[in-house]
């Protein structure tokens, strides 16, 4: 027996409108609950990560020029691995050490492999690894931030394709370790369900960023707004209180580290953490950023060589979010990013702080999420709907024809620069020189385990593979006069050595110690590898009586 619902008559139910939508249309659209769950989200996130890590991948031994910073953590990552503790000579408290044990870990497995191939340009490679992930998380985050999913891939791509972001994520800095671990914090603090645990491990995913490198450490603030901002507001408190207890807790280990052993403050015969950081305090600035005779200028105009569009458009979209707080939803919700960007442009401003070139890597990832937004946001406002009184009624063909504009405007010139850059990147060989260099010194001494010689951190792995003794043999250059362990061992000076290997680091450089300087002066090149400011001298130490040994 079959039954049916009774006929519903019009004199029955009164004629009425259709009812209109409860919610109103935002400049965003929902974050996905999970990520995992949207195939669009993955099979774009998936195309943008192949396609960053090619980019990127291609070439990367040869370009950019290895630097002396990449060998001093790869070498200190070598130390850790070989049980001679933090570092390959008196460790000082430069930097905390998390961050070469993090690269010791991404290169204990091709150094247990292939010894020899620990090499500064070969290890770049463990660098991709760290990328991917980092471009991974700023998709997250600005997903999880509501960015529309063409503007979290826009976010993404802008982070991995820049040529900046291709230079200076290849090379082997603390800084890119330390943005994964800030990303991590973000996309942890913006978590969609909220749980307790997801802020405490923002809170540890933020202390081990600032232990990576410190100067994560002016991050930090926009890491608790994005959490209050996304935090549910019956546990927000303690769920902040957690977060930083976390961050605080973990964070003191490293004074703690210097206490246990004795070197949390100055005394005869040790390093100290109070010298490392009355070090870093003291240092001599490097001028106003926008004084153009200052070595800070000189470090923004190398931003701006590789590529204007990111920095400066980021910039501009962190300014335009910042001023459009009160009444753009995508400008709250990117708050924390905004902030990140506007305290670092400011910490960059000071006229008298220290500059370094990869001071800017801690800023890519905010530069390309706000921009991003920014992006989102004109488009909302340029394409938004607009409701009719009985009716939905979409922009119209004028709108979608200057967005087109817009779009193909951006597109001319952005794609041209980028790729000469990126086509720089992927086809130019900067590290000739140094190779040459290394393969003149592997084979052309006789007695590598009895000479002695001052080289940047660049090459000293290569030679410590090549036969020379680490430490005392093949001899990291500052240590010639700043270390006691080293000095101790040159009781006459330039003289204790065979060859001084004056590469554009320790031309540079040497203005400041006398031993390199004294070394230089009384050598004569054998070998000499490319031209100009870029060569590398291969210089033998004269005798007393005036000629080569």
């Amino acid at each position: 027996m079959t039954s049916t619902l009774p006929a519903v008559t019009a004199a029955k139910v009164p004629a009425q409108r259709r009812p209109a939508p409860t919610t109103r249309p935002t400049d965003r659209t929902e974050p996905p609950r999970r990520l995992r769950s949207s195939r669009p989200d993955l099979l774009l996130c998936g195309v943008l990560l192949v396609a960053i890590l090619v980019v990127q991948g291609w070439n990367i031994a040869d370009y950019p020029t290895l630097s002396d910073d990449e060998g001093t953590y790869l070498a200190q990552a070598w130390a850790v691995q070989e049980g001679r503790g933090l570092a390959h000579y008196t460790y000082w408290y430069d930097h905390p050490p998390l961050g070469w044990i993090q690269i010791a870990l991404l290169t204990w497995i091709p150094s247990l492999v292939s010894p020899g191939s620990m090499t500064v340009g070969s290890m770049r490679l463990v660098m991709l690894a760290v990328s991917a992930v980092s471009a991974v998380l700023v998709f997250v985050l600005a997903r999880r931030l509501a960015l529309p999913r063409w503007a979290a891939g826009l976010g993404m791509a802008l982070f991995g394709l820049s040529p900046l972001s291709v230079v200076l994520q290849r090379e082997i800095f603390l800084d890119n370790l330390a943005v994964m671990w800030t990303l991590l914090a973000f996309c942890l603090a913006a978590s969609p369900s909220r749980h307790l645990w997801h802020h405490f491990g923002a809170g540890i995913a933020a202390a081990a960023a600032v232990l990576t490198k410190e100067t994560m450490l002016v991050v930090l603030p926009a890491v608790v707004v994005t959490m209050w901002r996304h935090g549910h507001r019956d546990t927000r408190k303690f769920a902040l209180t957690g977060a930083v207890t976390a961050c605080v807790l973990i964070g003191f280990s490293y004074p703690l580290f210097a206490l246990l052993k004795g070197e949390l403050f100055p005394g005869g015969g040790h390093v100290s953490l109070w010298d490392g950081i009355k070090y870093q305090m003291s240092r001599p600035g490097s001028g106003f950023i926008l004084d153009p005779g200052s070595g800070s200028y000189g470090v923004l105009h190398s931003w701006l060589y590789y590529d204007r569009v990111l920095p400066l458009g980021g910039l501009a979209g962190a300014v335009l979010l910042l001023a459009t707080w009160r009444w753009s939803v995508t400008a709250r919700a990117l708050a924390g990013p905004a902030l990140a960007v506007a305290v670092l442009a400011l910490v960059a401003m000071r006229p008298s702080g220290y500059l370094p070139a990869m001071y800017v890597i801690g800023a890519l990832p905010f530069l390309a999420l706000v921009l991003a937004g920014a992006t989102a946001s004109v488009a909302h406002a340029v394409l938004r709907r607009r409701r009719g009184e009985g009716e939905n009624r979409y922009v119209t063909g004028g709108r979608y024809a200057l967005a087109a504009v817009l779009v193909l405007a951006a597109g001319a010139y952005v794609v041209p620069r980028w790729y000469d850059g990126d086509r720089t990147a992927v086809t130019a060989d900067a590290n000739a020189p140094y190779r040459a260099a290394s393969r003149w010194l592997s084979t052309e001494v006789a007695d590598p385990a009895g000479t002695r010689v001052l080289v940047d951190d660049a090459l000293w792995l290569d030679l410590v593979h090549a036969g020379y003794r680490p430490g005392l043999g093949v001899i990291w250059f500052y240590k010639a006069d700043l270390d006691p362990a080293v000095t101790r061992t040159m009781p006459h000076g330039w003289r204790d050595l065979d060859y001084v290997v004056a590469s554009p680091t320790v031309r540079r450089d040497a203005a400041d110690l006398p031993a390199v300087q004294d070394a230089l002066r009384h050598s004569t090149p054998v070998a000499t590898f490319g031209t100009g400011e870029d060569r590398i001298e291969i210089r033998q130490i004269e005798t007393v009586a005036g000629g080569p040994r």
